[in-house]
């Protein structure tokens, strides 16, 4: 059973850190929890394409792709590589496609939206470090919490 952020938001108080609410639920589920792994990325998914075929150990991708509109960043390939290695969720301040079979898989992927046009492969992009976006600022091992109402950071 998964604990609600918003009990975690009654329990803790300040020390639980909330995303500003602008991410929309697009995989097969809502519900988020694990330790965050980052990605840094404009327009260029080459980082979290190699992220999707490690093995994910109930972590949860968390990328910060500048919140540009203008391609997506993931989509069924990645998506299915990330349930098949075990990955927890992604959380991405971006877009992602192919949300007909993003929200038929088992993982949660909350996203600013879907777009259609793929993003470009330039091999750029930096992994482990800390991204802000939604008014907080993540760094590569914080404790993600997400479910219907938002997402929140709680290191306890």
């Amino acid at each position: 059973m998964t604990i609600k952020t918003t009990d975690l938001c009654d329990e803790y108080g300040d020390a639980a850190r909330v995303l500003a609410p602008l991410f929309a639920d697009l995989g097969g589920r809502s519900e988020m929890t694990g330790p965050a792994v980052t990605v840094k990325c404009f327009e260029d998914n080459s980082r979290i394409k190699e992220l999707s075929l490690e093995p994910g150990e109930g972590r949860i991708l968390v990328v910060d792709g500048g919140g540009s509109d203008r391609c997506a960043l993931l989509g069924d390939v990645i998506a299915l590589d990330l349930v098949k290695n075990g990955w927890a969720s992604a959380l991405v301040y971006g877009y992602v496609r192919d949300k007909a079979v993003l929200r038929d898989l088992p993982i949660a992927i909350k996203a600013l939206g879907a777009s259609p046009r793929k993003s470009v492969k330039r091999d750029e992009g930096q992994v482990g470090v800390p991204v802000t976006f939604a008014g907080q600022t993540i760094v590569p091992g914080d404790r993600l919490h997400g479910d219907d109402d938002g997402v929140i950071i709680l290191n306890i």
